[in-house]
């Protein structure tokens, strides 16, 4: 096990023994073993997609805890091949990636049509396959930033995939096609018995504001995770807050004084306790992204954890904190963010 105290330095007292008052977690629908049977039972998701998310709980190092740790790798398309597999050639390989994630006791392996595809019949069977169906591509000139569908969800079901996921730039000029685009995805995904994953993510210039950027903003990304469960979304994937206020500095849309004087808080626990309270009060599981490599990967990784997990959120899902490194450096990393949600020293604030 890590040495949790010795990562997170002096932010340990304060992020290990921080509990939240304004949404307190007895109103919370938290990860746990049975949470198939406690939370998703109760919805009208087919038999199928609950055998799915009781796959997806159920592998891995973190199998039976509830809790996911996922390895995301579509950067080659979202950003480029050179940008993402430069740092460590190897991962031009899918079987690379693949491996990564089953070395490092993954619940899941998130990528292309293209990716999965190439090493399917090897290891579909072997860990759960979560199949990305929209991108956005930088070799556009000039860059658009729009989520378009690659790969049909019928395509993800006869590879043998788990699930399937997606992203909305929400607050996008592009965001309602997306939203329906998406919607008619995820009907499909649950007709066929496949989990549904939303990248809720924010996109608008507006969002940055006299040189500050919202897109990170509790307010803002709590209103995404809204969205994303509206359209059925059985897992959200959401960037850690690290602010709060993003309606009332950019002066849009509704919002109310309570959100900012008691529910969001002042805190980092709290700014993520107010995005799992958008996710149906944990009813829809809400997992963190794990942001760029660095120079100091292992400790924001770990920070990264220890907040989600005790805001309320069901897990990481790390992707060029892992694969840009070479795959024992990788391991080391996704067990150490394993580690947090293992422990019984990290609780729910």
């Amino acid at each position: 096990m890590i040495d949790l105290h010795g990562l997170l330095g002096e932010e340990a007292p304060d992020l290990l023994g921080h509990v939240c008052q304004g949404i307190p977690r007895s109103l919370l629908h938290l990860p746990g073993p049975d949470f198939v049977d406690r939370v998703m039972m109760d919805t009208d998701r087919k038999p199928g997609v609950l055998r799915g998310f009781s796959s997806l709980l159920g592998h891995g190092r973190l199998g039976g805890t509830g809790y996911l740790s996922i390895l995301p790798v579509d950067q080659g398309v979202e950003h480029s091949g050179g940008a993402s597999f430069a740092p460590n050639p190897l991962f031009f390989d899918p079987e690379n990636i693949v491996r990564l994630a089953i070395e490092g006791g993954c619940n899941a392996v998130a990528s292309t049509l293209g990716v999965l595809g190439s090493v399917g019949r090897r290891y579909a069977h072997k860990i759960p396959f979560l199949v990305k169906l929209n991108h956005n591509e930088m070799l556009t000139y000039p860059t658009l930033y729009d989520q378009t569908l690659w790969a049909r969800v019928e395509q993800a079901f006869d590879m043998g995939a788990v699930a399937v996921g997606a992203t909305v730039y929400f607050g996008s000029a592009e965001s309602r096609r997306q939203i329906q685009e998406v919607s008619a995805a995820f009907a499909r995904a649950h007709e066929l018995g496949m989990v549904t994953v939303l990248w809720a993510y924010l996109r608008n210039a507006a969002f940055k504001h006299e040189g500050i950027d919202y897109h990170e903003a509790a307010d803002l990304t709590g209103q995404a995770n809204h969205l994303a469960v509206t359209i059925e979304a059985d897992i959200v994937k959401q960037k850690q807050a690290t602010l709060d206020g993003g309606y009332t500095a950019i002066g849009f849309g509704k919002t109310h004084p309570r959100v900012y004087a008691e529910l969001s808080g002042s805190h980092p626990i709290d700014w993520v306790r107010y995005q799992v309270a958008n996710c149906y009060m944990g009813r829809v599981g809400m997992i963190n992204s794990g942001g760029p490599s660095g120079k100091d990967d292992l400790h924001q990784a770990v920070r990264t954890a220890v907040i989600n997990k005790r805001a309320g959120g069901m897990g990481l899902i790390s992707g060029r904190k892992a694969f840009q490194k070479p795959i024992e450096e990788g391991v080391r990393l996704l067990n150490a963010i394993q580690d947090v949600y293992l422990s019984p020293e990290v609780t729910i604030a």
